[in-house]
């Protein structure tokens, strides 16, 4: 098929958007490509449908994992075979999962960068018909953007296992310069194409105000905008206690943070999809993965970290291209908390140390031993246990993991997985011999299709109503199964992985690299800066936003609260001016006055403003000079 017949078979649009078909092009002209366009701007599709129409499969390298299950669910409603590789898979499900990317019918493999570090995955990758290579979220490369990932300097590897595939890379969030590392950090070959789409959102309002009251703004905000919209605070306890005040004001609202349980936060994501809850208040760990068009708009009560952050979360309203606003809400207080974090954010060496040592404590580690080992990790058990501060601790594993000590994956929600191992003969003499098994096996089988081929989700509540066994004896005949390797059985997780890349050190031998963390507190310091600026000036805030971007010609974007603001002075300015003439033509045409008996008798406008109309009518000949004296 040509690519504008499987745009309009498997996503219904008769044409491209600008800049998609042109990158598509570049693609499948065997070209590196490096694509920078705006949230919302329909990056998936410029991989998607050039794979698609060419033999082999796809491999999407993306840190989000919630994106990852988003886009492959998205794909197989399509009718698309895809599937995702993450953090918190068993190696024997991976292994068959990469096995149906190499025999099968898979036209996605979606994975994340930590997972390309195994040997066992990036062998498997070789012996794949590989058509392009997509890496999303492209700035996680450069130590320059906002969400550095050091797991995405290994990617130019790629290059290894197959040379002539041609990478495409593509973000939302880049600079100048952050866009220059990317294409040298994954080695483009000669002849790649930049694409750039301007960030310019053309329907968004970006409106900021210093509000010693916000709760008070924020109302008004809902009760003037109506629709469905994200409220973005700092913290867990924000959450609850802004949604519980809207609630009290009768507003349906629901809350959202990591720490809900997985069901939970599944339920209330959904709701507010579906519109069932208009109004979500969430930390930043919602939205990512989550293409709702029709999002009027998003207020931060908080001060964002970052221009590149503040830019993406934002730009979740409006997608459908109709009115929508962007507000961000700040006080004295809110400036000072930030400059608070930069501090927070930058830990010293013997920190970072002390983070390291006190890892190996938690997991139980010996020196020399842990590599490879993953395990679920709870920061906040982790930093309360060794009373630690949160942000300064999260500040020092992202340093660990750059020096490829530790990889940390995000908080995912997993479903128990199961697949039968034994063939059906061993399993029947099993059931024979242990009659005390025989009925979950059998509902396994009655309840579950494919548990023979390949990994199947279950929920052990279901089986423990089904079989009158407990939960907990569900899982442990289940367990007990895997140990005679009956069956392969990956209990439900929850919580974000920690992998040691190496084996434990002390920490005398602890390899970190000084000119990083002072490179690290430079890049934190300049986009805090950028942050109180974006606040305090008096500009543009759509123009200032595209500048930080290094769009420096934009204009006015004419809808923001400055630019609305200058308008609205400016029409004041035109009405003032209006009614000083009339009142000055009005008297003149009663009577002749000298200038000095005028401007006493005018009530409209300062003196200044009342001289340059007088002159300004006199020029026009609409008032006349006779004997000193004027008239009209």
């Amino acid at each position: 098929m040509t690519i504008h017949q499987v745009l309009k078979q498997y996503w219904g649009y008769d044409a491209f958007r600008s800049l998609q078909e042109e990158i598509i092009q570049s693609v499948l002209d065997g070209r590196d490509t490096l694509a920078l366009m705006p949230t919302g701007g329909g990056k998936s599709i410029c991989f998607q449908v050039p794979a698609m129409a060419k033999e082999g499969i796809c491999v999407v390298i993306s840190p989000l994992i919630a994106l990852m299950k988003d886009q492959v669910e998205n794909l197989k409603a399509k009718g698309i075979e895809a599937v995702a590789i993450f953090s918190g898979m068993g190696k024997r499900e991976i292994d068959i999962l990469l096995d149906n990317c190499i025999y099968g019918k898979i036209k996605f493999l979606y994975i994340s960068p930590e997972r390309l570090l195994s040997p066992l995955v990036r062998e498997r990758i070789r012996h794949m018909k590989v058509n392009l290579f997509a890496i999303d979220e492209a700035h996680c490369i450069s130590q320059w953007g906002y969400d550095f990932r050091p797991p995405y300097l290994h990617l130019a590897s790629l290059r290894d296992l197959h040379s002539d595939v041609p990478i495409l890379a593509l973000t939302a969030t880049a600079t100048e310069k952050v866009a220059t590392d990317i294409s040298s950090k994954l080695t483009f070959r000669k002849g790649f194409k930049v694409f750039r789409k301007s960030f310019e959102r053309a329907n968004l309002s970006y409106v900021v105000a210093n509000e010693e009251n916000k709760f008070r703004r924020l109302l008004k905000v809902i009760q003037s905008v109506k629709g469905s919209g994200i409220i973005y605070v700092r913290n867990r306890r924000e959450t609850q206690e802004v949604a519980r005040q809207l609630a009290l004001q009768g507003i349906a609202v629901a809350y959202y943070h990591a720490g809900l349980s997985a069901d939970e936060r599944t339920k209330r994501q959904d709701d507010w999809k579906s519109g069932k809850v208009p109004l979500i208040v969430a930390t930043n760990a919602f939205g990512m993965g989550i293409d709702k068009p029709d999002v009027r708009y998003v207020v931060h009560l908080d001060l964002p970290d970052s221009l590149e952050a503040y830019y993406q979360e934002a730009g979740r309203a409006g997608r459908d291209e109709k009115k929508a606003y962007a507000v961000l809400l700040y006080n004295e207080a809110d400036i000072e908390q930030l400059n608070k974090n930069l501090e927070q954010n930058s830990p010293s060496l013997k920190e970072i140390q002390q983070v390291y040592h006190h890892l190996g404590n938690y997991f139980q580690l010996a020196y020399g031993a842990g590599e490879g080992l993953v395990y679920d990790f709870d920061l906040a058990d982790f930093c309360k246990r060794y009373q630690l501060e949160v942000l300064k601790t999260l500040s020092a594993l992202k340093i660990l993991e750059r020096e490829e000590h530790i990889a940390l994956s995000e908080s995912v929600y997993l479903p128990s997985r199961l697949k039968i191992l034994a063939d059906t003969e061993t399993l029947y003499k099993f059931q024979i011999a242990q009659p005390s098994y025989d009925g979950l096996i059998k509902t396994l089988l009655r309840s579950y299709g494919g548990l023979f081929d390949q990994f199947v989700a279950i929920k052990e509540s279901e089986l423990s109503k089904r079989t009158n066994l407990s939960t907990k004896e569900v899982r442990e005949m289940l367990e007990k199964m895997q140990e005679l390797e009956l069956l392969s059985y990956a209990a439900q997780t929850d919580q974000p992985q920690l992998q040691f890349l190496r084996a434990r050190l002390d920490r005398d031998h602890l390899a970190i690299d000084h000119q990083y963390i002072r490179e690290r507190q430079a890049i934190y310091r300049h986009q805090v800066s950028a942050v109180i600026e974006y606040v305090q000036s008096q500009n543009c805030r759509s123009k200032q936003l595209l500048s930080y971007f290094d769009e420096l010609n934009a204009k006015n974007c004419g809808i923001c609260d400055f630019c609305l603001a200058q308008k609205k002075s400016a029409r004041f300015h035109d009405d003032m001016e209006s009614k000083i003439s009339g009142e000055i033509q009005m008297i003149l045409k009663n009577e002749s006055l000298r200038l000095e008996e005028l401007i006493p008798k005018l009530k409209f406008g300062t003196e200044a403003q009342q001289l340059k109309q007088f002159r300004v009518l006199l020029d026009a000949g609409l008032i006349k000079n006779q004997d000193d004296k004027f008239y009209s």
